[in-house]
């Protein structure tokens, strides 16, 4: 089952020149992650076969669950916002850094923490897969397991933070709480910027279609934001993605008359990193201005395009699949038969994925992939 809504707020060049988006502006992140031990571009490979079958001309995907070894993509943010927030800061000393997490943002802030020397205090809701809790511990962080969702879990983070002068990062904004989320979306633009001279080049970005993960939408926005601010009116067509149990920003392009709304959704999707019940205030403007489309998968079209992926070769985890059971769900549904037809997606299109995690809860990927 999928739902989707075009976006009603999408403007060719959208007006970025206020101070709120003074940030994107920023410079030399690509060139800050080279500095970090470990760094490699993860890999783009084109899925040929998949393209095939799916009647395209064109399938990519940029496998980020090779990225600094704890599969997942989420050091480019944690490990870009804890380097920023160490410049700012003037006293000496070990921190502790403190998130909130599903699993892979938590495990990148420990893991970032332990290789620089200071302390993380990770906050997960309790129902999280106990392997992403002991990946987590294996950084050397604290686990505090929290009852409720994921944003019960930003609250009790935000409030043991300023209790115990304790340094959040946290991938969503709250009031008073914006610099940190905004560094932490920058850092996810390497991402894209790896792509430049192979897929994306000066005189057009080289893919038709880009599907794009959300849970608060920090990746969204910044593949959202690189892809505006590189081309403009000539950008790719831009499709978010989310479960269907955890559709905030669908709701929000649906209902919110241009801002945020929460989901309504129970958030028990498999796509665990995605379930997430309301809209980053930093990552919303920027999606609002320049996303095309969005939907709401269940989930199992993520269970089918994990089953798909590794007939490819490609480890996905639940969430890591999101992109490509979008794109499932968009060319197997009928109710989007004249919605292609208007996007001009068919035979000739090429279309670019994100794999954002591996198997980072392997039991159950084994589970859904091989039938263990």
């Amino acid at each position: 089952m999928c739902e989707f809504a075009k976006n009603p707020f999408r403007k060719d060049n959208p007006d970025w020149s206020g101070a709120d988006f003074a940030y994107l502006n920023t410079t030399g992140i690509l060139e800050f992650h080279k500095t970090i031990p470990g760094y490699a571009p993860t890999p783009l490979v084109s899925l040929p076969n998949i393209a095939k079958e799916l009647g395209i001309k064109e399938l990519f995907v940029k496998d980020e669950s090779y990225r600094f070894g704890i599969k997942a993509f989420k050091a480019l943010g944690a490990g870009y916002a804890i380097h920023r927030v160490l410049q700012e800061r003037k006293e000496p000393g070990i921190i502790t850094f403190c998130a909130a997490t599903d699993g892979n943002h938590g495990r990148a802030v420990a893991w970032t923490a332990r290789r620089l020397g200071h302390k993380a205090v990770i906050y997960m809701p309790d129902n999280t897969a106990l392997a992403r809790v002991e990946n987590i511990k294996a950084e050397g962080a604290v686990v505090e397991l929290v009852q409720g969702t994921f944003d019960d879990c930003v609250e009790q983070c935000a409030r043991d933070a300023e209790k115990n002068h304790w340094q959040a990062i946290s991938d969503t904004a709250y009031e008073g709480y914006m610099a940190v989320p905004r560094y932490i979306m920058l850092g996810y633009t390497t991402l894209f910027r790896e792509t430049e001279a192979i897929l994306h080049r000066e005189g057009g970005p080289g893919i038709d279609f880009l599907f794009l993960p959300a849970g608060v939408g920090g990746v969204a926005a910044a593949g959202t934001s690189y892809y505006v601010k590189k081309y403009a009116n000539r950008r790719p067509g831009l499709i978010c993605v989310e479960p269907l149990d955890c559709d905030c920003f669908l709701e929000s392009v649906r209902y919110g008359k241009g801002l945020p709304l929460p989901t309504r959704g129970k958030q028990e999707s498999i796509m665990a990193g995605l379930n997430c019940g309301i809209p980053s205030p930093v990552a919303w403007p920027v999606i609002r201005d320049g996303m095309d489309l969005f939907m709401a998968v269940s989930d199992d079209y993520a269970r089918r395009a994990m089953r798909m992926y590794a007939g490819a070769g490609i480890v996905s985890g639940e969430s890591g699949a999101s992109g490509l059971a979008g794109l499932l769900a968009l060319l197997h549904t009928g109710k989007t038969a004249d919605l292609r037809r208007e996007m001009g997606f068919g035979h000739g299109s090429r279309v670019l994925l994100i794999n954002t995690e591996g198997d980072t809860d392997p039991q159950s990927y084994r589970t859904i992939v091989h039938g263990e």
